[in-house]
């Protein structure tokens, strides 16, 4: 290359998950079957009536920009979201609709984040948070968690991680790829050290046996909140997200909105409205399915020898301790690609979710009970004997 690349290109590392799904559909194209539980994608269709509602949009000629902030009636139908899962209400002028979550990730750490500074997040995490971070400059500073634990946030290592340049600490509950909850008191906790709170609840509703979610909202005056459809109502496609930010800081990431991306796809907003008013049906066929579908992977999981010490709470992954099947296991960036070669069953490193996920792999439950069984079937003739 004649021309040098900006520093920040080299600090982004590449998303396995993203390249074990893309060598998946490589070996479909060959003609191989392959069973993906790479990738956090459900395989449920989206509602029929958001179907419906965006292509009603798109004919009726809803194709131009929108207030850069989003269609007011989908911020307010945001709002009333929130308020019946939360029991907080906000002002709708606090609501940024986005192209997808990580364009509201991408704006929450653009205006937070400067070179230098530092921002506070459990491990294993989803392996864009530290990406964010780094494309501004800023350090992520890791706070690991305990598969025995439920892998949830012991609040006092996070006090003790929180330094003089400290500007955020995220939490993700339901987390991926761990699956773990934070309970209210570990939420309280985290809000009271004085450094804005980033909650990415995109997994919110994704939660079983009785557990339930704590919003960020109404613990602190300096909380943002990530959330977005693709997860609850199956709309990974449409690409449609938000962020609910403190007052002081909505204009900012209006501004932030305003040059960076517009707004978000006028037609897929409408989706998103469709979406409050007529998804809960399928959310809760979908919760069903996959409450199965857990049960169904960690007793499989187990059955190999797999460690997995608690059932996830949340989200649909089980994050599973590979290292009882040898040193193969403690690469599991080599030991997934090799598992999709020999088996064509597609899982993600536990590597992508940083050093202390080494020796795990993800495995997606956002697949159909026989595509799971089968996997398991697959997985049992090439793993070596625990």
């Amino acid at each position: 290359m004649s021309f040098p690349l900006a520093r920040r290109v080299a600090e982004v590392e590449p998303f396995l998950a993203m390249e074990v799904t893309e060598r998946a559909i490589a070996l479909e194209r060959e003609g191989r079957s392959v069973i993906r539980l790479s990738v956090g994608e459900p395989d449920f269709p989206p509602p029929l009536e958001v179907v419906e509602a965006c292509a009603r949009a798109l004919a009726a000629g809803e194709t131009g920009y929108t207030d850069s902030r989003g269609l007011l009636e989908l911020r307010e139908a945001i709002v009333a979201d929130h308020a019946r899962r939360s029991g907080v209400r906000v002002d709708p002028e606090r609501v940024l609709v986005t192209n997808g979550v990580s364009s509201a990730m991408l704006l929450v750490f653009a205006l937070l984040v400067d070179e230098g500074d530092e921002v506070v997040l459990g491990t294993p995490h989803y392996p864009c948070y530290p990406n964010f971070v780094r494309v501004f400059g800023g350090r992520p500073v890791l706070v690991p968690t305990r598969a025995e634990d439920g892998f949830r946030l012991d609040p006092d290592a996070v006090r003790r991680a929180i330094g003089p340049r400290t500007r955020a600490i995220v939490v993700a509950s339901p987390a991926n790829p761990t699956g773990a909850v934070q309970d209210a008191a570990t939420m309280r906790a985290l809000a009271s050290f004085g450094v804005p709170l980033v909650s990415d609840e995109i997994y919110d509703g994704l939660v079983y046996d009785g557990v339930r979610c704590s919003s960020a909202l109404g613990l602190s005056d300096d909380a943002f909140v990530l959330d977005g459809f693709s997860k609850r109502y199956a709309m990974t496609g449409f690409r449609l997200g938000y962020a609910i930010s403190p007052a002081p800081a909505a204009r900012a990431l209006q501004v932030l909105q305003q040059n960076l991306f517009i707004c978000a796809n006028r037609f897929v907003q409408h989706a998103g409205i469709a979406a409050f008013a007529d998804g809960a049906k399928s959310l809760e066929t979908m919760r069903a399915a996959y409450a199965r579908r857990r049960t169904l992977l960690v007793e499989g999981l187990r059955r190999l020898g797999f460690g997995v010490p608690r059932m996830p709470d949340g989200a649909f992954y089980v994050f599973a301790d590979a290292r009882p099947f040898g040193a193969a296991a403690h690469d599991s960036h080599r030991f997934a690609f090799d598992l999709l070669e020999r088996t064509g069953v597609a899982v993600t490193p536990g590597v992508d979710f940083g050093a202390a996920g080494e020796g795990f792999l993800r495995f997606s439950y956002a697949a159909s009970e026989e595509s799971l069984a089968e996997a398991l079937k697959r997985l049992e003739t090439a793993l070596p004997r625990p």
